[in-house]
């Protein structure tokens, strides 16, 4: 019980704190407040204080919830960057990007037109088995 009484007396202060409270969270307030109570105002202040307690477990739920959602998609854009960094990685190691500078070693126009033309060649081109042959070395030495 007095753990109940800690609870409502730091709800209280809480719905004081806030700019704007509810029409139930403001009859609360008064009823708690009212040294005597009718036995149908005591009835309607457990009530209010029901509804409070599963709101401030529903908030609470919903708070985890998005810290939860925020975690995962903080997750997802460290493995998205980390995959960014090694292409970065891959355009050094091809001698197309300066590693002390990050800039490419030509002019931006003729590297985005050969990436351009790399990504149009067909999957099933022989100069595709090439590359890869070629890439694959270069990656185990």
């Amino acid at each position: 019980m007095e753990q109940d009484n800690a609870w409502l007396v730091n709800r209280l202060a809480f719905i004081k704190g806030l700019k704007k409270s509810t029409e139930t969270q403001q009859l609360l307030v008064l009823l708690a407040e009212q040294s005597t109570r009718t036995p149908e105002e005591e009835r309607k202040l457990k009530a209010l204080i029901k509804t409070e307690r599963a709101n401030d477990k529903a908030q609470a739920a919903k708070a985890a919830l998005n810290q939860l959602l925020q975690t995962e998609k903080q997750a997802q854009r460290k493995q998205r960057d980390h995959e960014l960094y090694q292409v970065t990685g891959l355009l050094i190691k091809a001698g197309l990007v300066d590693s002390q500078t990050g800039k490419p070693v030509m002019d931006k126009g003729e590297l985005l037109g050969a990436l351009v033309g790399l990504a149009n060649v067909p999957l099933d081109h022989v100069k595709r088995v090439e590359w890869k042959q070629t890439g694959d070395k270069l990656l185990k030495g």
